[in-house]
């Protein structure tokens, strides 16, 4: 199972949409106070639709609460980073960092392992991704990388 982690999200849309792709996949959602919304936020539920009642999450009260309970290989994604997360041969109970959509992730995170520190690479002109679709981009690399390594054990 991967572990996907939301520090300080704050647009529900986002967060929903997500959740969705969470459930998809199999992995888990870590969502790290404070948040700019209720997790009851109309705008959450629908991104979210009925997926969410499927969702394997769990809240923590904030960043040393998160990292005592959830061990693994820590993958912090910022744009700040210079390797691609393509160069990661992910495990499972591998857990991706993701910041919040205006700020991303603090200093003090990105200086506690700047080696796990990647970047999903993309053209000058581009500021930045939308945060659901980084989400994605990375699950599903994980995701390929498990299945590729099963198909390969098997031949």
């Amino acid at each position: 199972m991967f572990h996907v982690v939301l520090y300080q999200p704050e647009i529900p849309e986002n967060t929903g949409a997500i959740g969705r792709t969470c459930v998809a996949v199999g992995a888990k959602l870590y969502l790290v106070k404070p948040f700019a919304f209720q997790l009851e936020h109309r705008r959450l539920v629908r991104a979210g639709m009925d997926y969410w009642n499927h969702l394997n999450y769990q809240i923590a009260d904030d960043w040393n609460h998160l990292i005592t309970g959830l061990s693994g290989n820590y993958w912090y994604f910022t744009k700040k980073a210079m390797k691609s997360f393509t160069d990661i041969r992910y495990t499972n109970n591998d857990v991706f960092v993701f910041g919040n959509e205006s700020r991303g992730l603090p200093a003090f995170i990105l200086d506690s392992e700047p080696e796990h520190c990647v970047r999903i690479p993309m053209l000058p002109e581009a500021r930045s991704l939308n945060l659901s679709v980084c989400v994605g981009i990375a699950l599903y690399e994980a995701q390929r990388q498990q299945i590729y390594e099963t198909e390969k054990s098997h031949v």
